[in-house]
């Protein structure tokens, strides 16, 4: 079967395929009031909310908080939903579940931002070839796919920030930087403001990007506005739409119509660097914390938000597609009536390289610890790799495993109901071990897997590795560096070998390879 988009594949395929749409079942009867018959299926089940539940069916670019997929991962892998459990049967009902490479179809959609057309490239190549394998379709080549945009919160729950739109060229991976300025006077009513009126209560942020990003962080910078025409920021113009390219005053939200005034792009990794020297301590970053707001159910949980200012887009971007694309993201934040609680956030990155060496052909297991100081108290905690590492997991002080995450692209979140307070006078029951498996290429059977293994010509720009084994030819067998790749013929004089496959680097691209351990401490109001 051929098909134009992925999601008509998922509809014939998989609801009318698997039975979901028959008259009893998500047809005429629509149980649980969802009907997902042609037509009706995509706008009844994205960013819509489930039937008795405040979980959406479908939340773009977030699977573990899409019923959905927690329902259907139910049935064919509980392993997949990280510690997320979800009420009633699994499904499909009635043991007619999805394959696993059905299920991880779902998810990659979902993941791209579960748009109704466009075509899904996987997370690794970004070929729609593995996608309509997996689904037994034939697919056209991939789009660069966007996420359906987020809406704003409605007038008095909340403000959205944008972020100014950005370039990504066909076939590239970029990490830059850049500035633009928001203003939220007027949107916020009076009793969510602190009083020096500089500053606004928010108990909860809703994000979303597009597909494409590998990491988005926004910064809240130092540098004062009265620098704003800083020579570091170079010219400010508007960043998309009609008025792209053109000349506009940063401190007038107004000046780009529907676009957003931006200042220059820098291709700073993690914005080090980026902006003037005040506030840069030796040239580091000019920032003391982000817009980070964690999902939880803690009373009088809040984070002060500046009303006005200026911020910093740190995009870590890729577009493994033949196309140009644009990359958007949207914050939304909404108000806190009750303050009690709020966070301070860290990042362990001592360890940072520890997955790198992995060999060609072979996983790796990671472990490090994380010692709290006396009187902690964490409230949230997450992970950071690459694509290459498999699975990421935390152990409590006893050795009990309390995390899990095996998604790199989509990290799971785990917050608390009340802080995990580290209150004992022995560092060892203040100390958690976080651990992660790294995959170089090998299968889900074990056998050499030459398409995920770390591979020297299809390294970004300006990167490199140096091969050890084979990626053609005799697959997985040692060879000896660029131009060996006689010794991989599968025969002598063959001429199919390739020495191509190296070790884990460790760096910043999706390529390399990162080991980071993420969290929130909690702060009391009368701390």
């Amino acid at each position: 079967m051929e098909f134009e988009n992925t999601y008509d594949a998922i509809q014939t395929v998989l609801w009318d395929g698997m039975d979901c749409t028959n008259s009893a079942c998500h047809g005429d009867a629509a149980i649980g009031g969802l009907d997902l018959r042609e037509g009706v299926s995509h706008g009844n089940l994205v960013d819509r909310e489930s039937f008795g539940s405040t979980m959406a069916l479908v939340l773009p670019r977030e699977p573990l908080k899409s019923l959905l997929y927690l329902k259907l991962a139910a049935a064919t892998a509980p392993d997949l939903m990280a510690g997320q459990t979800v009420a009633g049967s699994p499904m499909p009902f009635g043991g007619n579940q999805l394959t696993h490479d059905q299920l991880d179809v779902v998810r990659v959609w979902i993941e791209k931002g579960a748009a109704a057309a466009g075509v899904v490239g996987d997370n690794e190549s970004g070929n729609s070839d593995t996608i309509a394998e997996k689904l037994g379709v034939c697919l056209p080549a991939a789009d660069p796919v966007q996420a359906i945009a987020l809406q704003p919160p409605a007038e008095g729950d909340g403000v959205q920030l944008v972020m100014p739109q950005h370039r990504i060229a066909a076939g590239s991976e970029i990490e830059i930087c850049y500035a633009s300025y928001y203003d939220f006077s007027g949107q916020v009513p009076d009793r969510y403001l602190d009083e020096s009126g500089d500053y606004f209560f928010a108990r909860k942020e809703v994000s979303r990007e597009d597909a494409n990003t590998h990491h988005l962080i926004v910064m809240k910078p130092t540098t004062p506005i009265s620098l704003i025409d800083d020579p570091s920021y170079g010219d400010w113009v508007c960043a998309s739409g009609t008025e792209a390219g053109a000349p506009c005053d940063p401190l007038d939200t107004n000046s780009c119509g529907e676009s957003i005034c931006r200042s220059r792009i820098g291709d700073n990794v993690a914005c080090f660097g980026f902006g003037p020297d005040e506030g840069r301590p030796n040239g580091g970053t000019d920032f003391n914390e982000t817009f980070l707001i964690p999902e939880t159910s803690i009373p009088g949980f809040y984070i002060k938000v500046p009303l006005r200012g200026l911020v910093y887009w740190n995009s870590h971007a890729y577009n493994l597609t033949e196309k140009d694309t644009m990359h958007r993201a949207w914050r939304n934040f909404l108000f806190a009536e009750e303050r009690e609680v709020t966070m301070w956030q860290w990042h362990d990155f001592r360890y940072i390289g520890a997955g790198a060496g992995t060999p060609a052909f072979e996983r790796q297991t990671v472990c490090r610890e994380h010692t709290f100081e006396q009187g902690a108290g964490l409230l949230m905690i997450s992970s950071h790799t690459h694509k290459r590492g498999e699975l990421f997991w935390v152990n409590d002080p006893s050795g009990e495993r309390f995390y899990e995450s095996p998604f790199y692209d989509d990290p799971f979140y785990l917050t608390f109901d009340e802080p995990w307070v580290f209150d004992s006078e022995d560092s060892a029951e203040r100390t958690l071990e976080f651990c992660a498996i790294y995959n170089n290429g090998v299968a889900r059977d074990g056998s050499p897997d030459p398409y995920t293994v770390t591979r020297r010509s299809e390294r970004p720009a300006g990167t490199t590795c140096v091969p050890t084994h084979c990626a053609e030819g005799r697959i997985a067998e040692p060879c000896g560096g660029v131009g060996d790749d006689a010794t991989c013929d599968s025969e002598p004089g063959a001429g199919d070998g390739f020495c191509d496959a190296c070790a884990i680097t460790p760096g910043v691209t999706t390529d390399d390879e990162m080991f980071v351990l993420i969290g929130g401490l909690a702060v009391y109001e009368n701390q």
